[in-house]
């Protein structure tokens, strides 16, 4: 064995040679050392960029995404998904619900269809009803409509027997041509048609499954969305974005308000899956929001309107700003909501409060209607009644009316105030007549105003009936001619109560009011009456009938409300009551205005109160229109207009007149046939009136078949007697001796016999005061004494003019 070293062949290392071990100290590598603490430089590789630009990226996304998930619209995605999440089962339940009452919906649709409900519906009603009539027509349309609906269905089926027996046959030669031919041996447009029926049949057999298998789910959605509820699930889908949102009234918040007023029919109607007809859609209205609804059978508007304060809180409004009234017909519902504290501002300044000049038969600015427009209220052609509780804007009101009549310079204004209220002091210089206070003199000179009115309405009646074409009414281009005297008069009386509650003037006050409310506007005469207590002892009920205008302000009760407005007004849903005692001062109900059915008016108020007189200057700029003009104040005294003479009814006449040759005639059909051959004279006639007007001439109604009646031969008696006894008259007084020998009998007898009924009582109960009657307490044949004008000296403003049954000095 050799003792150098030798390589050993597996690793490169020295074997040991000899006896002595040699150390392995691995491989020899060529080095330099180096001081680790000095800085040494960084290699930058591509991979460490991208690894930093990597983990910037990552940081980045992680802070985006953590701002993403804390933002607002996140955070409310978050909490709407986990709500729905958690109310998951209900939807489900609520999807199932909406499926099963979808097909019931179908179903009783498909009945309604098959067995003519509607017109059986029709029918009943009609028979309900009593009317034979609309019963036979529903029934015969019922017939129609069967016969046309079996009608349809035998034509569909001889239209598929035709098609059968046409396609058969062809379907069967295609079908053995295919089995005894081949294709190849086929004309090539046979090989044709056959090939378009085979990829016919393979469409048909692709489609076919997927449509069977879709049919289901469509069947699903299309009752559930037949089931749903009518309301949209998301109000911000059919909320504005607008600054006045809280104001947004639409017909879906309409339908659900109404939905829920507890009416049973309206109640059963939505169970039913209705839906309300909208006639007019929810659409802006001046200040508020308009709109009109057609009611399901069985619901009527004024059931609505007395559950206004509900409907009121279900739009969210007070009642003041809702108004559901009857429309047309009895099922049309007119709604009117305002918008939000849109009426607990005030109307503002007086237009004519600065400037300005007023045409009374155009109309007086009074205020604002809930929709926020002016409006011109009417003063010739109409009459007034305003009324409310005391401080709540009534003798405001008037005396808004009376300053627009002022600012007409051709206008007469007449004013009484029975009351101890200087209110109308301002008025003294622009008045021809004015009179204040609670004494009987007050009382008297009010009611010897209203019978010079009508007096003055009798001559005006006279000069239009002499004028060209002779015009039925009062117009402008009349009223300016001064020589007619056909100017415009106004008369106002506040606290109007007191006048007709008098114990002495009252009644006749009244009467004389009652007659000229009826017939006084077509002449240019107004009547403005104004009163804190509207009931039917104070104020008579053919005044409340017969005014074209009523205002009430605050009312306490229904009576007051319809005293004021008319008959069933408040069931109607036009109510006083619901405006507050001094919340809503100033703010009334009125009907008669304007076109619409009733107007919410918040009046102007022309201040006269401690440290503010804006009524003044007013009239000061009044006096200085009529000067202007070239005119002075107005009065109706005209001697240059004189009146045509008095012209004297023969009632036994007009009586033997309108019998027209039939021998018994009902007490109640004379009477109306006198108001038909003379309106002027009879008009206020009743039963008693007549039987007065017979006992004068001797005559009585008799009763025949249960009912009074006037016989003809009666008349025609009293007739004759009636001519001879004029006859008889005529003779004495030509005949009658000269005075100084009337004591001495004279030698013959008289020429005549006495008259049948010389030694009859006088007509009339014994005792008591009979009112004034046309013709009563008059001897046949003597003209009465008419006035044919009105007293119109300066004293009249004091004292309110003559008094016709005060006694004169001769």
């Amino acid at each position: 064995m050799s003792t150098d070293p030798e390589m050993n062949a597996n690793d490169g290392t020295l074997a040991p040679a000899g006896t002595r071990a040699v150390e392995d100290v691995g491989p020899v590598l060529d080095g330099e050392l180096i001081d680790d603490t000095l800085p040494q430089p960084r290699r930058r590789t591509l991979r460490r960029r991208f690894a930093r630009w990597r983990s910037f990226r990552l940081r980045w996304l992680a802070w985006a995404a953590g701002r993403v998930w804390r933002s607002g619209p996140v955070v409310r995605a978050r909490s709407v998904a986990a709500y729905r999440v958690r109310k998951a089962p209900a939807d489900v339940v609520r999807l199932v619900w909406f499926v099963l009452r979808g097909n019931w919906r179908w179903l009783v649709k498909f009945w309604s269809w098959a067995t003519y409900a509607d017109l059986r519906a029709d029918a009943r009603r009609a028979r309900l009803a009593g009317d034979a009539e609309a019963r036979r027509a529903a029934q015969e349309l019922i017939r129609s409509d069967a016969t046309a609906r079996w009608a349809k269905v035998g034509i569909f089926l001889r239209r598929v027997v035709i098609t059968l027996r046409v396609a058969a046959p062809v379907a069967g030669l295609l079908w053995l041509v295919d089995s005894v031919m081949d294709r190849a041996d086929m004309w090539v447009w046979l090989a044709n048609v056959y090939t378009g029926l085979d990829t016919a049949w393979s469409v048909l057999a692709a489609v076919v499954p997927v449509v069977l298998c879709g049919l289901p789910v469509v069947w699903v959605l299309a009752a559930a969305f037949e089931g749903r509820d009518r309301t949209p699930g998301a109000g911000w889908l059919v909320r504005p974005e607008r600054d006045d949102a809280d104001s947004w009234i639409d017909e879906r918040m309409i339908s659900k308000a109404l939905a829920h007023l507890g009416i049973g029919p309206l109640d059963r109607f939505y169970k039913d899956g209705g839906e309300l007809v909208y006639t007019v859609a929810a659409r802006t209205d001046g200040d508020g929001t308009f709109a009109q609804i057609r009611l399901p059978l069985g619901v009527t508007a004024d059931m609505v309107a007395a559950r206004r304060s509900k409907l009121a809180a279900n739009l969210g409004r007070a009642s003041l700003e809702t108004w559901p009234t009857k429309g047309d017909e009895d099922g049309i519902l007119d709604l009117w909501v305002a918008d939000k504290g849109v009426l607990r501002g005030g109307a503002g300044d007086w237009p004519l409060v600065h400037d300005g000049q007023v045409d009374v038969f155009e109309g007086v600015p009074f205020g604002l209607s809930q929709r926020g427009l002016v409006i011109n209220a009417p003063l010739i052609g109409v009459n007034w009644l305003i009324g409310g509780r005391p401080g709540q804007g009534k003798s405001a009101a008037l005396r808004t009316l009376l300053l627009g009549a002022a600012l007409d310079p051709t206008a007469e204004l007449w004013v009484f105030v029975m009351g101890e209220s200087p209110d109308f002091d301002p008025f003294v210089p622009r008045l021809s007549r004015y009179r204040m206070g609670m004494d009987d003199s007050v009382a008297e000179a009010a009611t010897q105003a209203l019978a010079d009115l009508l007096s003055e309405m009798e001559r005006r009646g006279k000069v239009l009936g002499e004028q060209p074409g002779r015009p039925p009414k009062v117009s402008r281009k009349l009223a300016d001619h001064r020589v007619l005297g056909l100017h415009p008069l106004v008369c106002g009386i506040d606290e109007c109560h007191e006048l007709f509650q008098h114990p002495k003037f009252g009644k006749k006050a009244a009467e004389l009011a009652i007659r000229l409310i009826k017939r006084g506007r077509k002449y240019g005469i107004t009547l403005l009456l104004a009163t804190q207590s509207p009931t039917k002892d104070s104020i008579p009920r053919e005044v409340t009938r017969n005014v074209s205008c009523g205002a009430a302000f605050s009312v306490a009760d229904q009576v007051a409300n319809d005293g004021l407005l008319g008959s069933g007004k408040y069931a109607a849903g036009i109510r006083a009551t619901e405006l507050r005692i001094n919340t809503d001062r100033g703010t009334c109900v009125a009907v008669g205005i304007t076109d619409e059915t009733f107007e919410l008016v918040r009046t102007f108020y022309v201040p006269f109160e401690d440290g503010a007189d804006d009524v003044t200057p007013v009239i000061a700029r009044a006096m200085a229109l009529i000067e202007e003009a070239g005119r002075a104040i107005e009065s109706s005294a005209r001697p240059e207009i004189g009146a045509a003479a008095p012209v004297v009814v023969d009632h036994l006449a007009d009586i033997a007149h309108v019998l027209g040759g039939e021998q018994r005639v009902r007490t109640q059909v004379v009477l109306a046939r006198l108001v038909g051959h003379n309106p002027g004279e009879y008009e206020a006639w009743t039963a008693r009136d007549l039987r007065t007007a017979l006992r004068e001439h001797g005559v009585t109604t008799r009763k025949s078949g249960g009912a009074m009646v006037v016989r003809a031969d009666d008349i025609a008696a009293a007739v004759t007697r009636h001519a001879r006894d004029g006859r008889g008259d005529n003779g004495r007084e030509a005949g009658r001796e000269a005075p100084g020998s009337q004591g001495v009998f004279p030698a013959p007898s008289l020429p005549q016999t006495p008259c049948s009924d010389q030694g009859k009582r006088s007509s009339g109960s014994p005792g008591t005061h009979q009112p004034d009657k046309p013709g009563a307490g008059q001897k046949r044949g003597v003209p009465r004494d008419v006035p044919g004008s009105l007293p119109g000296s300066p004293d009249d403003r004091s004292r309110g003019g003559d008094h016709p049954d005060r006694p004169h000095l001769q």
